[in-house]
């Protein structure tokens, strides 16, 4: 029997929000039925557009193919907070001139 591990990346169409979800593929003989996919060691059904977004909880999402965001790392965000840029903020717009001083 043959294990392969697929990544398979989906975007949710609520939020947008995208991930990976990681699955172990088991190839069974013909007569027994094919592919059996596992998602941490329990049996499960194959990735469908049906899986749950894990930041809003909806249950329609796009599927990639596999592979898709390790081709398009700008998809997803980087794990930690990004650091502040130390530049001081200064406004495009002129100061108004006072009129009336008081």
């Amino acid at each position: 029997m043959k294990e392969e591990l697929r990544r398979v990346p989906f975007e949710c169409r609520s939020c947008w929000h995208v991930w990976e979800e990681d699955y172990l593929v088991r190839q069974a003989d013909a007569r027994d039925g094919g592919e059996v996919w596992l998602r941490g060691g329990v049996p499960v059904t194959p990735p469908s557009v049906t899986e749950m977004c894990p930041r809003c909880g909806c249950r329609q999402a796009a599927r990639f193919p596999e592979g898709y965001l390790a081709r398009h790392p700008e998809l997803t965000r980087p794990a930690g907070r990004a650091a502040s840029d130390p530049t001081p903020l200064v406004s495009p717009v002129p100061k108004r001139r006072r009129w009336i001083e008081g």
